[in-house]
Protein backbone atom coordinates (compact mmCIF):
# COMPACT_ATOMS: atom_id res chain seq x y z
CA UNK A 1 0.00 0.00 0.00
CA UNK A 2 1.68 3.88 -0.30
CA UNK A 3 2.68 5.08 2.40
CA UNK A 4 1.15 8.37 1.88
CA UNK A 5 -2.18 6.68 1.88
CA UNK A 6 -1.11 4.75 4.52
CA UNK A 7 -0.39 7.46 6.59
CA UNK A 8 -3.93 9.38 5.59
CA UNK A 9 -6.03 6.23 6.42
CA UNK A 10 -4.06 6.17 10.01
CA UNK A 11 -5.09 9.39 11.19
CA UNK A 12 -8.52 8.84 10.00
CA UNK A 13 -8.41 5.86 12.51
CA UNK A 14 -6.30 7.85 15.12
CA UNK A 15 -9.37 11.07 14.81
CA UNK A 16 -11.98 8.27 15.13
CA UNK A 17 -10.47 6.53 18.08
CA UNK A 18 -9.90 9.90 20.15
CA UNK A 19 -14.00 10.40 18.91
CA UNK A 20 -14.83 7.26 20.44
CA UNK A 21 -12.57 7.53 23.41
CA UNK A 22 -13.76 11.13 24.53
CA UNK A 23 -15.92 12.80 22.03
CA UNK A 24 -15.86 15.87 20.67
CA UNK A 25 -14.75 18.09 23.65
CA UNK A 26 -11.02 17.95 23.02
CA UNK A 27 -12.08 18.60 18.97
CA UNK A 28 -11.38 21.66 17.30
CA UNK A 29 -13.86 22.80 14.86
CA UNK A 30 -11.98 21.81 11.64
CA UNK A 31 -11.34 18.41 13.16
CA UNK A 32 -15.05 18.27 13.58
CA UNK A 33 -15.78 18.90 10.05
CA UNK A 34 -12.45 16.49 8.79
CA UNK A 35 -14.26 13.54 10.71
CA UNK A 36 -17.61 14.30 8.78
CA UNK A 37 -16.13 14.74 5.52
CA UNK A 38 -13.92 11.21 6.14
CA UNK A 39 -17.39 9.58 6.36
CA UNK A 40 -17.88 10.29 2.70
CA UNK A 41 -14.76 10.53 1.18
CA UNK A 42 -12.60 7.16 1.79
CA UNK A 43 -9.56 7.89 -0.05
CA UNK A 44 -8.56 11.52 0.34
CA UNK A 45 -6.70 13.72 2.75
CA UNK A 46 -9.83 15.48 4.51
CA UNK A 47 -7.93 17.90 6.55
CA UNK A 48 -7.27 20.66 4.19
CA UNK A 49 -10.42 20.74 2.64
CA UNK A 50 -12.24 20.87 6.85
CA UNK A 51 -9.67 23.80 7.22
CA UNK A 52 -11.06 25.55 4.28
CA UNK A 53 -14.21 24.94 5.12
CA UNK A 54 -13.87 26.50 8.42
CA UNK A 55 -11.92 29.49 6.52
CA UNK A 56 -15.29 30.08 4.84
CA UNK A 57 -17.49 29.96 7.38
CA UNK A 58 -15.58 30.91 10.26
CA UNK A 59 -17.59 28.26 12.89
CA UNK A 60 -19.43 25.29 12.82
CA UNK A 61 -22.34 26.65 13.58
CA UNK A 62 -22.29 27.91 10.20
CA UNK A 63 -20.51 25.49 8.34
CA UNK A 64 -23.85 23.55 9.28
CA UNK A 65 -26.16 26.50 7.90
CA UNK A 66 -24.84 27.17 4.92
CA UNK A 67 -26.69 25.75 2.01
CA UNK A 68 -25.56 22.61 -0.10
CA UNK A 69 -24.69 25.56 -2.89
CA UNK A 70 -22.55 27.33 -0.48
CA UNK A 71 -20.72 24.47 0.35
CA UNK A 72 -20.17 22.59 -3.05
CA UNK A 73 -18.35 26.13 -3.29
CA UNK A 74 -15.37 24.37 -1.67
CA UNK A 75 -12.68 22.78 -3.85
CA UNK A 76 -12.75 18.71 -2.81
CA UNK A 77 -16.37 18.68 -1.51
CA UNK A 78 -18.78 16.42 -3.13
CA UNK A 79 -22.72 15.19 -2.76
CA UNK A 80 -21.85 12.46 -0.33
CA UNK A 81 -20.01 15.32 1.85
CA UNK A 82 -22.70 17.36 1.71
CA UNK A 83 -25.41 15.17 3.00
CA UNK A 84 -23.16 13.76 5.44
CA UNK A 85 -22.99 17.28 6.84
CA UNK A 86 -26.68 18.18 6.68
CA UNK A 87 -27.37 14.63 8.19
CA UNK A 88 -25.24 15.86 11.28
CA UNK A 89 -27.27 18.44 11.56
CA UNK A 90 -30.87 17.11 11.40
CA UNK A 91 -29.86 14.24 13.80
CA UNK A 92 -28.20 16.67 16.46
CA UNK A 93 -31.83 19.09 16.27
CA UNK A 94 -33.53 16.16 16.41
CA UNK A 95 -31.88 14.55 19.52
CA UNK A 96 -32.01 18.10 21.15
CA UNK A 97 -35.97 17.75 20.79
CA UNK A 98 -36.20 14.31 21.47
CA UNK A 99 -34.25 14.28 24.59
CA UNK A 100 -36.80 17.15 26.21
CA UNK A 101 -39.28 15.45 28.12
CA UNK A 102 -43.13 15.92 27.66
CA UNK A 103 -43.75 16.80 31.40
CA UNK A 104 -40.77 19.01 31.14
CA UNK A 105 -41.36 22.42 33.78
CA UNK A 106 -40.71 25.19 32.04
CA UNK A 107 -41.05 28.44 34.37
CA UNK A 108 -38.75 30.69 33.35
CA UNK A 109 -37.76 32.33 30.21
CA UNK A 110 -34.34 31.02 30.06
CA UNK A 111 -35.95 27.49 30.47
CA UNK A 112 -38.16 28.28 27.34
CA UNK A 113 -35.35 29.73 25.63
CA UNK A 114 -33.16 26.51 25.93
CA UNK A 115 -35.96 24.75 24.97
CA UNK A 116 -36.46 26.58 21.68
CA UNK A 117 -33.33 27.33 20.32
CA UNK A 118 -32.07 24.01 18.75
CA UNK A 119 -35.40 23.82 16.34
CA UNK A 120 -35.86 27.06 16.10
CA UNK A 121 -32.80 28.99 16.34
CA UNK A 122 -31.13 28.20 12.59
CA UNK A 123 -34.99 28.15 11.01
CA UNK A 124 -34.63 30.92 7.67
CA UNK A 125 -38.51 31.39 8.07
CA UNK A 126 -40.25 33.16 10.80
CA UNK A 127 -42.00 30.53 13.72
CA UNK A 128 -44.96 31.08 15.38
CA UNK A 129 -45.24 29.10 18.52
CA UNK A 130 -47.36 28.12 21.13
CA UNK A 131 -46.52 25.99 23.82
CA UNK A 132 -48.92 24.52 26.27
CA UNK A 133 -48.56 24.15 29.65
CA UNK A 134 -50.48 22.63 32.21
CA UNK A 135 -51.29 24.41 35.71
CA UNK A 136 -47.97 23.21 37.18
CA UNK A 137 -45.97 24.96 33.81
CA UNK A 138 -44.98 21.31 32.69
CA UNK A 139 -45.49 20.92 28.86
CA UNK A 140 -48.01 19.38 27.19
CA UNK A 141 -47.61 20.21 23.47
CA UNK A 142 -46.23 22.34 21.15
CA UNK A 143 -48.02 23.74 18.19
CA UNK A 144 -46.81 25.82 15.44
CA UNK A 145 -49.26 28.35 14.67
CA UNK A 146 -47.93 29.81 11.40
CA UNK A 147 -44.54 30.22 9.11
CA UNK A 148 -43.12 33.65 7.42
CA UNK A 149 -43.40 36.89 8.80
CA UNK A 150 -45.65 37.67 11.70
CA UNK A 151 -48.56 39.56 10.79
CA UNK A 152 -51.30 39.62 13.38
CA UNK A 153 -53.73 38.43 10.00
CA UNK A 154 -51.55 35.05 10.24
CA UNK A 155 -52.43 34.97 14.00
CA UNK A 156 -55.81 34.37 14.15
CA UNK A 157 -57.09 33.72 18.23
CA UNK A 158 -59.00 30.68 17.40
CA UNK A 159 -55.34 28.82 15.80
CA UNK A 160 -54.13 29.43 19.11
CA UNK A 161 -56.43 28.82 21.73
CA UNK A 162 -58.33 25.54 19.84
CA UNK A 163 -55.45 23.27 20.43
CA UNK A 164 -55.12 24.51 23.84
CA UNK A 165 -58.59 24.20 24.91
CA UNK A 166 -58.39 20.79 23.13
CA UNK A 167 -55.23 19.75 25.42
CA UNK A 168 -56.79 20.97 28.59
CA UNK A 169 -54.19 23.84 28.73
CA UNK A 170 -53.59 25.88 31.91
CA UNK A 171 -51.21 28.55 30.45
CA UNK A 172 -49.54 29.22 27.08
CA UNK A 173 -46.05 30.74 26.30
CA UNK A 174 -45.95 32.48 22.94
CA UNK A 175 -43.01 32.09 21.38
CA UNK A 176 -41.23 33.27 17.85
CA UNK A 177 -38.02 33.21 16.17
CA UNK A 178 -36.16 36.42 14.71
CA UNK A 179 -34.15 34.76 11.67
CA UNK A 180 -32.08 37.84 11.62
CA UNK A 181 -30.52 37.46 15.08
CA UNK A 182 -32.47 41.18 15.70
CA UNK A 183 -34.23 40.29 19.17
CA UNK A 184 -35.99 43.70 19.51
CA UNK A 185 -39.86 43.31 19.30
CA UNK A 186 -41.47 44.89 16.96
CA UNK A 187 -44.54 46.60 17.23
CA UNK A 188 -46.62 44.36 15.70
CA UNK A 189 -44.86 41.65 17.99
CA UNK A 190 -46.71 43.36 21.04
CA UNK A 191 -49.58 43.90 19.29
CA UNK A 192 -50.02 40.15 18.51
CA UNK A 193 -49.18 39.46 22.60
CA UNK A 194 -51.54 42.24 23.82
CA UNK A 195 -54.78 40.64 21.58
CA UNK A 196 -53.94 37.09 22.19
CA UNK A 197 -53.78 37.89 25.96
CA UNK A 198 -56.87 39.80 25.82
CA UNK A 199 -58.79 36.46 24.35
CA UNK A 200 -56.89 34.63 26.84
CA UNK A 201 -58.30 36.34 29.78
CA UNK A 202 -61.83 35.70 28.29
CA UNK A 203 -60.71 31.71 27.68
CA UNK A 204 -59.20 31.44 31.25
CA UNK A 205 -55.89 30.60 29.85
CA UNK A 206 -53.51 32.77 30.90
CA UNK A 207 -50.59 34.01 28.56
CA UNK A 208 -47.91 34.22 30.81
CA UNK A 209 -45.11 35.40 28.23
CA UNK A 210 -43.99 35.64 24.94
CA UNK A 211 -40.20 35.12 23.99
CA UNK A 212 -38.52 35.91 20.93
CA UNK A 213 -35.56 33.52 20.15
CA UNK A 214 -32.63 33.62 17.77
CA UNK A 215 -29.48 31.39 17.81
CA UNK A 216 -27.80 34.36 19.20
CA UNK A 217 -29.96 34.51 22.70
CA UNK A 218 -33.80 35.80 23.55
CA UNK A 219 -36.22 38.43 25.08
CA UNK A 220 -39.18 38.20 26.91
CA UNK A 221 -42.06 40.31 26.57
CA UNK A 222 -42.92 39.68 29.88
CA UNK A 223 -40.04 41.01 31.79
CA UNK A 224 -39.47 43.87 29.27
CA UNK A 225 -43.66 44.85 30.25
CA UNK A 226 -44.95 45.32 26.68
CA UNK A 227 -48.03 43.21 27.72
Amino acid sequence: MDSTLNSKLGHRSRLRQRFLQGGLNSFLDYEIIELLLTLGTPRIDCKPIAKAVMKKFKNLKHVLDASPDELQEIKGIGSSNIFGLKLFQAISERYAKDKIPVKQSLTSPVAVAEFLKEKYGREKKEHFISIMLDSRNNLIDICDISTGILDSSLVHPREVFEPAIKNLAAHIILAHNHPSGDLHPSTEDIKITQRLASVGEMAGIDIIDHIIVSSNGFVSLKERNLF
